[in-house]
């Protein structure tokens, strides 16, 4: 990535978010491929999916990693929730407690 100080064009800068947006969504999908993993983990260990103190251990985390890189820890909380959610759900259909669709 170059340093944002350095980019002089709107098309540069574009060009920089587009590159990065595409490595987050492989970092993404490498998390999705992890929750997956947890419901199947989950399953045999007769876990829920939803446990409130990991979420809440995330949420720690990722906000003192939002803090520490300069990231509006709000708006990393904000994101993380969805994205937990999402998890959530998705481990759910697997063991069979949630919804189907």
């Amino acid at each position: 990535m170059k340093a944002p100080e350095t980019i002089e064009s709107m098309s540069e800068l574009r060009e920089e978010i587009d590159m990065l947006d595409a490595k987050l969504v492989t970092l993404l999908a490498d998390r999705a491929r992890l929750i997956d993993r947890a419901a199947v983990l989950k399953q045999k260990a007769a876990w829920p999916a939803r446990i409130d103190s990991r979420v809440e251990q995330v949420v720690e985390n990722v906000r003192a990693e939002a803090a520490r890189q300069g990231l509006d820890p709000a708006l990393a909380e904000s994101l993380w929730r969805a994205l937990i959610e999402w998890a959530i759900a998705r481990e759910e259909r697997v063991l069979g407690t949630g919804d189907s669709a």
